[in-house]
C-alpha cells in the first residue's frame, strides 16, 4: 500500500470517538478517574443548541467537550436515587476541526479534553492537568 495515498481514509466516526475516549479515561491517573465516579462517555458531532445557549456560546465548534454531573467531592457518593450518572461529553466535529489545524495527535487532543473537563469541574489548576495529562499521555505510550 502506498502510505501516501490517503483516498480511502476517513475522519473517525461517532463509535471510534468513543472508543478512543474509553482508552484515554483508562490511561488517566486513578485518583483522577475516581473523581467522576461512574462517568459515562458520551459523543456527539455537535452540542445541543441549549448547551450553546446556556454557555453563551456563537459557533458550535467553540466546544470541544463538557462535563455535567456531580463528582464525589461535591456529594455524588451521596447523591439521591434518580440522579442521572456524570457524563463527559466530546464534540466530534469540534476535536476534528481543532485537529486539522494544529499539530497534536487526535489521541492527544481526546485525552486533553477528558482532563480539562473533569479538572476545571473540580478546580483543578493549568499545571495541575497538565501533569496529569502527561502522565496519561506517556501511559497511553506505554500500552
Amino acid at each position: 500500500m502506498n502510505t501516501l495515498d490517503w483516498s480511502h481514509l476517513r475522519a473517525p466516526d461517532l463509535e471510534a470517538f468513543v472508543a478512543m475516549a474509553e482508552a484515554a479515561h483508562a490511561a488517566l491517573p486513578a485518583e483522577f478517574r475516581r473523581l467522576t465516579g461512574e462517568v459515562v462517555i458520551g459523543v456527539a458531532d455537535f452540542p445541543e443548541d441549549e448547551v450553546l445557549e446556556e454557555l453563551g456560546l456563537e459557533s458550535p465548534f467553540d466546544l470541544m467537550g463538557l462535563f455535567q454531573g456531580v463528582g464525589l467531592p461535591q456529594g455524588a457518593a451521596t447523591a439521591a436515587t434518580g440522579q442521572m450518572p456524570n457524563r463527559i461529553w466530546l464534540y466530534r466535529r469540534p476535536i476534528l476541526d481543532w485537529w486539522a489545524e494544529n499539530e497534536d495527535s487526535l489521541g492527544e487532543i481526546v485525552t486533553h479534553v477528558l482532563v480539562h473537563e473533569i479538572g476545571h469541574h473540580f478546580g483543578f489548576s493549568d499545571d495541575d492537568m497538565e501533569a496529569i495529562e502527561a502522565a496519561a499521555i506517556e501511559e497511553e505510550a506505554r500500552a
